[in-house]
């Protein structure tokens, strides 16, 4: 049974189809990958199944143990208690996920108390170890995030994300913008934390690269439209569609 279901989601943008009759499934623990070229709606699909854009018609579902239920009637509230609690976002750019003017640990502690955390000491304790988690000095906990790296910015991110052991994680570009060589290690971190919390992925790359090593499915946009989709592999190796292939092409070499 699927975790995360979208049934017949449209969106429009003026004049632009940003979502045409898209559906789609995430199973539970499952890394699922969107990929498309720039305006193909794979951005407007994750920020709709993420519950930040509303969709002119069509529904998300989500199965919170009672099985699938829309996340339209939970409410504003009810939605944020849900993205707060069971679910999170890492941003391409980690300076709009992170409070810049809050020390490392407070912003891995606020989402702490957020789920109901309020003893000063373990929290900072807890921040102290997912800071080590993602590879940044515990001693760093009172910096500021204006005096990290880049990717320093994103690990630290990932750690304000994951504290809370969502089920469910979205992800837009986590990488884009680094520099190879960071992207590198910021990859391995995703994938073993992801694996190692079992956490059900959406992710979002116009990185081909990216899909192939962080996603067990893979689902390919064009137009507003999913054209392809399938097990990652498979996709990527034996692609049906012809954009799919004019895509991994362009990409890959041959």
């Amino acid at each position: 049974m699927n975790l995360l279901e979208a049934r017949n989601l449209n969106k429009q943008f003026g004049r632009i189809t940003a979502l045409d009759d898209v559906s789609i499934g995430l199973r539970r623990h499952e890394i699922l990958a969107i990929v498309g070229e720039s305006g193909s709606g794979k951005t407007t699909l994750l920020n709709t199944l993420a519950g930040n854009v509303a969709p002119d018609s069509g529904d998300v579902y989500y199965d919170r143990g009672q099985g699938l239920a829309p996340i339209s009637a939970l409410g504003e509230l009810g939605l944020r208690r849900l993205q707060r609690a069971q679910w999170g976002f890492i941003q391409q750019d980690p300076r709009r996920a992170l409070r810049m003017n809050v020390t490392a640990g407070g912003n891995i502690g606020e989402r702490l108390m957020a789920g109901g955390g309020r003893h000063y000491g373990n929290i900072r304790e807890v921040a102290a170890r997912w800071l080590e988690a993602v590879e940044i000095d515990p001693s760093r906990i009172d910096d500021y995030p204006r005096h990290f790296s880049g990717g320093m910015m994103q690990r630290l991110q990932i750690a304000a994300t994951l504290v809370t052991e969502p089920e469910l994680v979205f992800m837009d570009e986590p990488t884009g913008g680094l520099d190879v060589s960071v992207q590198a290690r910021i990859l391995d971190l995703i994938r073993s934390l992801v694996r190692r919390l079992g956490l059900a992925v959406v992710l979002v790359t116009h990185d081909i690269g990216v899909a192939r090593l962080l996603a067990d499915r893979l689902v390919v946009m064009r137009r507003g439209q999913i054209v392809e989709s399938g097990l990652t592999d498979q996709v990527l190796d034996d692609p049906h569609h012809e954009y799919t292939q004019l895509l991994v092409s362009s990409v890959l070499p041959a």
